[in-house]
């Protein structure tokens, strides 16, 4: 993985350069950014860096020895941890080292741009969720005992961090503090607020901003050739390269979504009684997980663009189309007598499907919450006073 190769963050790589050069390369460092923005690419691509042995100004020569094995992620003094449950190759006792052949396959796919869901779903583990373990921190530490084996530095990659379980945090403190000389230690995180402090507070904060509108748009037009299309995506993407990736690749479900949306919001306009309602909720808890949260966070987004209407900026608006027609007639419904609860029981409702909540409970219970807060709407349109 060269610097080259990592969609915008011209800046964050100058940075990690400059740091290095100037013989200030912290031996454990904290890569913070949002899902698509290129965190885990850029501390895999900065590893390859300080280990190249014909570096450039700018980035590594991609050609060497060292270089070449570490673009296929398999370089022997290139170790990652990250989250890992039971599938059904490890059906006890799982363990990142038990998955590095499917884990290189996922990045070799992805080109380093990783996010959760995708990780589980490539691992077909359906809706458990990953931790790291305290057998991964043990790994660790025997691995960090050794020394490395052909590189300068050896190389500790630790993506998902927030996923350590605590007895493993707590295993890794010292090591943390006081790694062995010539070792790197590059922590992966997406929330800052989920790492425990003590593994904070013992790593420099390297921080990666969400992707440039122009750089998502430039890179997307290299690679489709598409200027409209790369412009629509841009729109919705909000950094996230990821998201980019999947709006290009999920169109199908992005249409069934804004169905499904307009369907629920007029029901709880004018629910009548509540048959169809509670019809569509019966449907809904019929889709798997990620399919719901999907239709949830679009509902979110409708919400956010509603908001931007109102408020003067519609500018920002994403949607396009019938998409853009249906919030502009809808937005005036969204309004102070309601605007700040229907965020909050959207996200709670996306907290709770992610924890397994029995989703025919949790749409009922959202919907008769919705039915209430669009009268509340309504009101206030009627009566703004």
């Amino acid at each position: 993985m060269q610097f080259e190769h990592i969609v915008g963050q011209q800046e964050v790589k100058e940075r990690l350069i400059t740091s290095f050069r100037g013989g200030r390369l912290a031996h454990t460092q904290l890569f913070l950014g949002p899902e698509g923005s290129g965190a885990l690419p850029l501390a895999i691509a900065f590893a390859q860096f300080v280990n190249c042995k014909q570096p450039t100004e700018t980035d590594s020569c991609g050609d060497c020895p060292s270089c070449k094995k570490f673009q296929k992620y398999a370089h022997p003094d290139l170790h990652f941890y990250f989250p890992t449950t039971t599938t059904d190759a490890v059906k006890k006792e799982p363990k990142s080292e038990l998955m590095l052949t499917e884990w290189r396959t996922y990045l070799s796919k992805n080109q380093g741009y990783a996010t959760q869901n995708s990780w589980y779903d490539f691992l077909g583990v359906g809706n458990k969720q990953g931790t790291i373990y305290v057998r991964d921190a043990a790994d660790i530490i025997s691995k960090m005992a050794l020394k490395a084996y052909e590189a300068k530095y050896k190389v500790i990659v630790v993506w998902m961090v927030e996923k350590l379980h605590e007895s493993a945090s707590n295993k890794l403190l010292k090591t943390l503090e006081e790694p062995p000389d010539n070792t790197l230690i590059l922590l992966v995180a997406e929330r800052f607020e989920l790492l425990l402090p003590t593994v904070r507070s013992r790593a420099q904060l390297v921080k990666v901003p969400k992707i440039t509108d122009p750089d998502i748009f430039q890179w997307l037009q290299d690679q489709y050739s598409d200027a409209t299309a790369a412009q629509s995506v841009t729109r919705q993407a909000n950094g996230n390269l990821n998201a980019a990736l999947e709006i290009l690749n999920n169109v199908d479900e992005s249409q069934s979504n804004f169905i499904l949306l307009s369907q629920w919001l007029r029901l709880c306009y004018k629910p009548g009684n509540f048959v169809p309602l509670h019809q569509f909720n019966q449907e809904m808890s019929k889709l798997g997980r990620e399919r719901q949260k999907s239709f949830l966070k679009f509902a979110l987004e409708s919400i956010h663009n509603s908001l931007a209407i109102n408020h003067g900026n519609a500018q920002l608006v994403k949607s396009t189309g019938e998409e853009l027609t249906f919030v502009q007639k809808f937005a005036p419904y969204i309004n102070k007598a309601n605007q700040i609860k229907i965020v909050g029981i959207l996200n709670q409702a996306i907290f709770h499907i992610e924890r397994n909540a029995h989703a025919a409970i949790l749409f009922t219970d959202l919907s008769f919450q919705m039915v209430d807060l669009m009268e509340a709407g309504k009101k206030f349109v009627k009566n703004p006073f």
